[in-house]
């Protein structure tokens, strides 16, 4: 009985403590020091050797600006523990009174300490660091390496090069890092990302490139045609990055995935010269039966997105041909699912469509294949204006595949189809759900519905254009691009039209490029800019219209309207691209 009472005793104890370090932290971080200074003096007393709450009471005492009463309480602990972080803490207290060459001479004890005892660098250089004293955590760490050089510093190294605006030394750091430590790739490109991002006069992405490029010159390593590649693609240059991957298959024939993956890359980047390329190279080198159905299946939705109406008799029998030649199966669902969306969106045969679809059910085929093809029934179904049956579809992958981003898309598309029925009050109520979903391009088109559906609500109660529009819209979708236009084009001659306008026009002016008739796209692009300079939709119609004169060879032209997009919409999707875009005509150093 007596044990049992020990243990509630103690449980009830440690809660009590736990609460007490909590409020402590709540009154710090809410600025009321005397409180916190109070609360953790009392958790010092009950636990006199716990650092963590004398450097709390310390942090209070010197936002308290007390800083005799700091020096004296450090000195005291000093003196029974012998840390040489206590230097740290003295020389800091000393550096918040104005005295900087005692600050610097306790500093130098630190130092010292690791000249001693290298192994003194782990305590030492972290609480530097804590401080924001970053030259002397450096330093902390140099000094350890010339005493033991064994050691290996190079990712904290570098990310205090980065803190102190060192780019030359943080790359080089973080490279031989890699070269050291390949197994922490991840780690090192995710902390160069953020500097590829941030980075304002492109230096830092051209001193990473010659530093690569040097290296894998100097070393046959294929880690740095690895990280070539890897370079590359976020470059978007994707020629590049497959020069890489070439050289690393020659070395390693199992690698062929990242062929495809880059190739896929390609695609969804529009360098469909690029794609074949990479793709064509597969079908050349492999005998693998996934490769290649991949592989084609790639290709063929290339040729199918760029084929004028009278190709579509030949692209009928090509994937009729592909699957004779491997074979229906769970192995070229692909292919299959490829050819059932061209019957129905393209040759106009749903009812075909279907039927390979729904045999394709039949097969044994995982949960994610099976969200594969029933998606592209949903969509066949919208396609046939048979809402309901599509919703159904949408609604079981939602089911199967909750929190997964195939499951998200069937969201989107859910409501995607009640928009398209003019169903606007629930479609409103999904798209305002879908905003916060964790895959950006779901988020920026759920968002891009919301604010559509609402602000026209608000400006036409009797939702006269939005419904019009979204009939436009549907056409689209159904691959009736002359009945869409028509119809986009009566939305801005009606009234109370005004809010709908500048996304009727973006819209329009998308259709005319596709067409190929870039000064009436142009001319869309162009109103938006004059007259709805205060929508959301400028920043598209500026980097919209910059890419068509970059694409003409109209530099200056483009680079203006890049740098508008920069200097005017920080948070456009597009301000990555018009800023990288815009250097790159500017003449800035290769990227």
């Amino acid at each position: 009985m007596k044990k049992i009472v020990s243990v509630v005793l103690f449980l009830f104890s440690l809660t009590v403590f736990a609460q007490n370090e909590q409020l402590a932290q709540n009154y710090f971080d809410r600025g009321e020091f005397e409180k916190a200074l109070l609360s953790y003096q009392d958790l010092l007393k009950m636990s006199p050797s716990n650092s963590h709450y004398f450097q709390k009471t310390v942090d209070c005492q010197q936002q308290l600006q007390q800083y005799d009463v700091a020096e004296k309480a450090i000195q005291e602990r000093f003196t029974k523990y012998k840390q040489a972080s206590l230097f740290i803490e003295l020389g800091y207290n000393f550096q918040l009174k104005k005295d900087d060459a005692k600050a610097k001479s306790y500093y130098e004890e630190a130092l010292n300490r690791i000249r001693k005892n290298a192994n003194e660098v782990y305590s030492i250089a972290q609480v530097f660091e804590k401080k924001s004293l970053i030259k002397y955590a450096l330093q902390s760490y140099q000094l350890a390496l010339e005493k033991e050089p064994k050691f290996n510093f190079n990712f904290q190294m570098a990310l205090l090069y980065g803190q102190l605006g060192n780019t030359d030394m943080m790359i080089t750091a973080f490279l031989d890092e890699a070269a050291t430590n390949p197994q922490n790739s991840i780690m090192i490109q995710n902390q160069l990302s953020r500097f590829m991002m941030e980075d304002a006069d492109a230096n830092f992405n051209d001193a990473l490139r010659k530093n690569l490029l040097l290296r894998s010159q100097k070393d046959q390593n294929i880690l740095w045609n690895h990280y070539l590649s890897w370079f590359f693609v976020n470059q978007k240059e994707y020629g590049k990055a497959f020069i890489q991957e070439k050289a690393i298959y020659k070395r390693n024939p199992e690698s062929f995935g990242n062929i495809v993956n880059l190739g896929q890359l390609a695609i969804e980047e529009n360098e469909d010269e690029t794609a074949k390329e990479i793709l064509t190279f597969v079908l050349e080198n492999t005998k693998d039966l996934d490769l290649l159905v991949q592989s084609n299946a790639y290709l063929m939705q290339m040729k199918i997105k760029s084929a004028p109406e009278k190709d579509y008799p030949v692209i009928e029998n090509e994937l009729i041909a592909l699957l004779k030649e491997y074979e229906i199966s769970p192995y070229t669902l692909s292919l299959q699912i490829l050819q059932a969306h061209f019957l129905a969106f393209n040759l106009k045969n749903p009812e075909t469509a279907k039927t390979i679809l729904k045999n394709a059910l039949e097969m044994p085929i995982t949960n994610y294949q099976k969200a594969d093809v029933k998606m592209e029934l949903a969509d066949i179904l919208l396609f046939e204006e048979k809402f309901n049956q599509a919703l159904i579809y949408y609604s079981q992958i939602e089911e199967d595949l909750k929190n997964d981003i195939v499951g998200h898309e069937a969201s989107l598309k859910a409501a995607k189809t009640s928009y398209f029925k003019t169903d606007f009050e629930w479609a409103s109520k999904q798209f305002k759900e879908l905003k916060s979903a964790s895959t950006q391009l779901i988020a920026n088109d759920a968002l891009e519905y919301f604010l559509l559906i609402n602000d026209n609500t608000i400006a036409d109660s009797t939702q006269t254009a939005l419904k019009k529009f979204a009939r436009a819209d549907y056409l689209l979708y159904q691959n009736k691009r002359q009945e869409a236009l028509t119809t986009f084009l009566e939305v801005l001659k009606l009234e109370k039209a005004d809010e709908i306008k500048a996304i009727t026009l973006l819209r329009l002016g998308k259709m005319y490029e596709k067409n190929g008739d870039l000064i009436t796209a142009l001319a869309q692009y162009q109103e938006i800019i004059n007259k709805h300079k205060d929508e959301i939709y400028t920043d598209e119609a500026l980097y919209f219209s910059a890419e068509i004169y970059n694409n003409q060879g109209n530099i200056e032209k483009a680079k203006s309207l890049y740098e508008k997009v920069i200097i005017e919409h920080e948070d456009s999707i597009y301000y990555v691209e018009a800023r990288k875009k815009y250097r790159q005509l500017r003449g800035d150093a290769t990227l």
